[in-house]
């Protein structure tokens, strides 16, 4: 039977305050499985981190669950979260960032004494590739469905577009037009924090500066808006100057999306293959479109968790198909999911009973399913009792 690991930290993420932080699918999974959670809120929101605590100790309470199955901590820097995974009660741990931050807690969960699983969703830029055919058919319509999702949320979901690869046609600077003239017309719109503020400002700051880019869309420039608003951006570069630069496939966390442009089939398959690992990769294209390339959906098996076709990867739903994770650096275990019902796995694990006679098993393993629940018996799924 699956067994629950133990206390679990959970990082609050800065761009989903309700989703993945304190009251989110990394808190409810763990304390599905059976652990009690110990939840570091984000300083981005400690207001709404706080009111969610209290909902969840509300609900331990009416539940009457133990109290310390739920425990919230607040740190203004990464201390506080750097001594939570390094304490010996905590065994196992959930985080959504930073890449920087990710890689720091695992270096941390993988040098205690006892190393811990460590479960990081930290950058990827989710590229997406539009097919000869599809292009074709309905330039107009994707360019409006791109500019949709690279815009969501003013370009704070991690599964925002960050790359789109178009052949270099007769149809390409259509498209370009008219993906440019949407992201012109985008009212900028506030961002979350200073920080991803600044962050997404020297990120597109890089692309402008770049001899290999060309700005298609710039609003303003810096400074121009009040506060925190970030404005969309469109740059695009080709093939080559991507491959010999791999800073320019970098994460630019906001509103702003980079095209590239293909000369042949070959060129589009060295540009797949020089990924890294992402959430997400998504194809437009036609029937005809999916038989010719072929190889690149080989490719992109191994590049990332959720392939999506003639749609956009900004939509997450949570059940039992999805898949939100991916190789690294987009987690740091590309086996595990953060979302949908498989999440529960990663706070488990699987314990053998031999052996036993049966009035000494657990509940969940005597022969007569005294709990009336699902149990796999020869492979197959049944709530049948055994004979004894």
């Amino acid at each position: 039977m699956l067994r629950p690991l133990g206390s679990i930290a959970v990082f609050g993420a800065s761009n989903f305050p309700l989703a993945f932080s304190v009251a989110g699918g990394d808190t409810a999974s763990a304390l599905a499985a059976g652990n009690p959670v110990v939840a570091i809120a984000h300083y981005a929101h400690p207001g709404t981190a706080e009111l969610a605590g209290k909902a969840i100790a509300d609900a331990a309470r009416s539940c009457e669950l133990t109290e310390g199955v739920f425990s919230l901590l607040f740190s203004a820097g990464t201390d506080g979260g750097a001594a939570l995974v390094k304490h010996p009660l905590v065994k196992a741990a959930a985080f959504t960032g930073s890449r920087a931050g990710g890689q720091a807690l695992m270096r941390i969960s993988s040098s205690r004494p006892d190393p811990i699983p460590f479960f990081a969703e930290m950058s990827s830029i989710n590229p997406v590739f539009i097919l000869p055919g599809a292009l074709k058919e309905r330039s107009s319509a994707i360019a409006a469905g791109l500019h949709a999702s690279v815009t969501l949320g003013t370009g704070q979901f991690c599964t925002k577009p960050g790359l789109v690869v178009v052949p270099e046609n007769e149809d390409a600077p259509s498209f370009g037009a008219e993906l440019s003239k949407l992201m012109a017309a985008t009212q900028p719109s506030v961002m979350l924090t200073p920080r991803i503020h600044d962050a997404y400002f020297e990120g597109i700051s890089t692309l402008e500066n770049h001899q290999k880019v060309a700005t298609l869309c710039r609003q303003s420039s810096r400074g121009n808006g009040p506060g925190l608003e970030g404005e969309a951006l469109l740059f695009q570069t080709d093939a080559v100057s991507l491959l010999s630069d791999p800073e320019l496939s970098s994460e630019v966390f906001g509103p702003s999306t980079l095209l590239v442009t293909y000369s042949d089939p070959g060129q589009l398959m060295e540009l797949a293959r020089g990924l890294d690992g992402h959430l997400t990769a998504t194809l437009h294209g036609t029937d005809s479109d999916l038989a010719e390339y072929a190889d690149l959906i080989e490719v992109l098996k191994d590049k990332v968790g959720r392939l999506v076709f003639n749609g956009f990867p900004t939509g997450v739903e949570v059940c039992n198909s999805m898949v939100h994770g991916g190789p690294f650096p987009a987690t740091s275990d590309g086996r595990s999911t953060s979302v949908g019902t498989r999440a529960i796995l990663r706070f488990v694990r699987p314990l053998c009973y031999q052996g036993f006679p049966d009035e000494s098993l657990p509940y969940e393993l005597r022969n007569g399913n005294p709990l009336g629940i699902w149990r796999m018996v020869d492979g197959k799924m049944t709530r049948e009792a055994l004979e004894s």
